[in-house]
């Protein structure tokens, strides 16, 4: 059976950091909600060894953990991530988030050593765009990317488009794109200016899903975090306005119409999506996270014994607390910060 914490949520999913570099510059980019602690390109002394990752994982496999994520920085730094991925536990589904520039040349072999699903970063449909936002000029072998791990039956692709001020226009091109592609899905995530700065970037998420309502021809709400998932018809118009979402007319699929599905992640002051995380994140030095938006919940795992593994990981899972209605608590209308959480992790926020 799965853990759960002081809040009655289990944990069925990990997602592991094997490294913070990474070959882009993302305007908004958070680092799994570490900040922007990107260092040299070169491996790094405190990143975790291949035998030290297949370590945790084999653990909390004790546990019931039955999905693994492996994210970075870009996780495809990583020359060894071959090797991991085959040395997973088998009874768990391995996913990966990558921006996707090493995927030609690898997605078939870790397609081949077990690698089941992929998300990549596309923001844009427009190379001058996709460089401003990425501050990189790898918009092609992006693409190249994306056809590489669909040709490797890496499907579906799920593309992560973060939606803020300067991307928020784009939406309509990126619904038609995944409807009009075969085995593409798109993912709009809510910009976070709690953990990634600038406020003024964001925009109000409920636009995006009211739009998102008027086009498309059904509706579906997951489980995990409460996320709403939308299938739209290509046939979207483009937005006039950098900050709107577009004013197409909904419209019934026909029988030749492609049809995309859309994905919001939407965690920004969302008690629901909050109470519904299933997840627990492990740092690439060897920490437990509990948390993405939380700076003072990490533990150490010490040696990386499989007992102190197994210590650290029940530590985490019991302490995890929902960030918006428990950590975070209204009053007068703002969020503030619950202090009786904060004194509780004290002690462990002290092993970084």
């Amino acid at each position: 059976m799965p853990l759960k914490g002081g809040f009655g949520r289990e944990v069925t999913g990990i997602r592991v950091s094997l490294t913070d570099r990474c070959n882009f510059d993302c305007v908004y980019c958070h680092n799994e909600g570490l900040g922007d602690t990107r260092g040299p390109m070169d491996p790094q002394d405190d990143e975790m060894t291949a035998d030290e990752v297949i370590r945790v994982l084999e653990v909390v496999s004790e546990f019931d953990i039955k999905k693994v994520k492996f994210t970075g920085g870009e996780p495809m730094l990583r020359s060894d991530l071959e090797e991991i991925v085959r040395r997973t536990p088998d009874d768990m589904e391995v996913s990966m988030t990558t921006n996707g520039t090493f995927l030609p040349g690898r997605a078939e072999a870790l397609a081949e050593a077990g690698l089941e699903r992929v998300n990549i970063s596309q923001d844009a449909l427009d190379r001058e765009q996709f460089a401003e936002l990425t501050k990189s000029g790898a918009y092609d072998r992006v693409l190249e990317g994306v056809e590489a791990a669909l040709e490797a039956g890496l499907s579906p692709v799920k593309l992560n488009m973060v939606v803020f001020e300067r991307t928020a226009g784009y939406v309509p091109e990126m619904v038609d794109h995944v409807a009009r592609n075969d085995g593409l899905q798109l993912q709009l995530i809510e910009y976070m200016p709690e953990i990634s700065g600038h406020p003024e970037w964001a925009i109000d998420i409920d636009r995006v899903h009211d739009w998102l309502d008027d086009q498309a021809h059904r509706v579906e709400r997951r489980d995990m975090h409460g996320r709403t998932r939308y299938y739209i018809a290509e046939g979207v118009r483009e937005s006039t306005e950098t900050t709107d979402v577009g004013t197409a007319d909904n419209q019934e699929p026909t029988e030749t119409s492609d049809v995309g599905m859309v994905e919001i992640v939407d965690p920004v002051e969302n008690a629901d999506f909050c109470a519904n995380c299933h997840r627990v994140r492990v740092t690439h030095d060897g920490k437990f996270k509990g948390c993405l938006n939380r700076h003072d919940d990490h533990r150490s795992m010490g040696g990386m014994t499989r007992d102190e593994i197994r210590e650290t990981f029940r530590e985490t899972v019991e302490n995890r607390v929902p960030y918006y209605g428990e950590y975070l608590v209204r009053e007068d209308g703002e969020w503030v910060i619950n202090e009786k959480y904060v004194d509780a992790q004290e002690t462990p926020a002290s092993n970084d």
